[in-house]
């Protein structure tokens, strides 16, 4: 099985910044399309970024293009969001997954994307004060 556990949230005001971490463990080799989703309360999952092992340029929603990166060291199994220039919309619980895809496959550009990650963290806050 595949573990993720998340870390990094927290609060911060408005023009902030702030990094997630994902720790991958288990049978990592299980997974290769690592992705960050945040979710408000009442309203549905919403997929941030998304990238693969391979090295493919990662894909970004356009809400968080410019602010957010993706990264991931590969040595420690850890994926990262560096969230720049938050505001107060991007306060929610964020949630990193996993899933094995081929590369054109690992995005999470449809409503439905969430449905394809197998693996999911158990969320990490995230609050923007005005």
């Amino acid at each position: 099985q595949v573990q993720l556990t998340e870390t990094g949230g927290g609060t911060v005001q408005t023009g902030g910044s702030l990094r997630l971490s994902c720790k991958v463990s288990g049978y990592t080799f299980r997974v290769n399309c690592m992705a960050w989703f945040r979710q408000v309360p009442g309203q549905k999952r919403e997929g941030l970024t998304a990238m693969h092992t391979s090295g493919a340029k990662p894909y970004y929603v356009d809400s968080v293009k410019g602010r957010f990166t993706v990264s991931r060291d590969s040595a420690t199994d850890t994926v990262y969001l560096q969230m720049n220039d938050l505001r107060p919309d991007d306060t929610a619980v964020y949630y990193c997954a996993a899933k094995e895809a081929l590369p054109f496959y690992c995005h999470t550009a449809t409503d439905q994307s969430f449905a394809d990650f197998a693996v999911w963290g158990q969320g990490t806050q995230v609050t923007v004060g005005a």
